[in-house]
């Protein structure tokens, strides 16, 4: 039986106090943190591409191997609450984000809706523009940068 989740716990508690159920939870299965990144040290910014990592599932925006992830990509990002504000490439509509800055999370999230397909419906999640890694050659990844984002210091 899984851990019940602490009534509105994005609300009464900071990310830090979140059991991993609840952590878990504030997901709003975007999939966008999933999206390659290519950083440039040298203008300090951040290329988002639309290419997803090789294990996201493009259309339920999952990962197909989430246990797994560090073993078969070591360079998965992980978000904990403690890094959360360091990406400061995630969206402004991610969970996480809204949270770490003290804000209410979107209407539509999973949490408020009860609904998990209206992340998709609202053009939020990345199910409708992501390819995957496995089908872009390394050598043409820039070719699929959808965003510059400046690297916070």
């Amino acid at each position: 039986m899984s851990e019940q989740l602490r009534e509105r716990f994005w609300e009464r508690y900071p990310l830090e106090a979140l059991t991993q159920p609840e952590w878990e939870a504030l997901c709003d299965g975007c999939g966008q943190c999933c999206l390659l990144k290519l950083h440039d040290d040298d203008t300090q910014e951040v290329a988002v591409l639309n290419v997803a990592c090789r294990l996201l599932d493009t259309h339920s925006c999952q990962c197909s191997d989430y246990e797994n992830r560090f073993d078969s990509v070591p360079d998965c990002t992980q978000l904990t609450p403690e890094r959360v504000k360091e990406f400061t490439w995630l969206p402004h509509s991610c969970a996480y984000r809204r949270v770490a800055e003290g804000r209410k999370l979107a209407g539509w999230h999973p949490l408020l809706s009860n609904d998990a397909e209206r992340v998709h419906r609202k053009g939020v999640s990345v199910r409708h523009f992501a390819v995957s890694q496995d089908d872009v050659p390394e050598k043409k990844l820039e070719e699929h940068i959808i965003a510059i984002l400046p690297i916070s210091p």
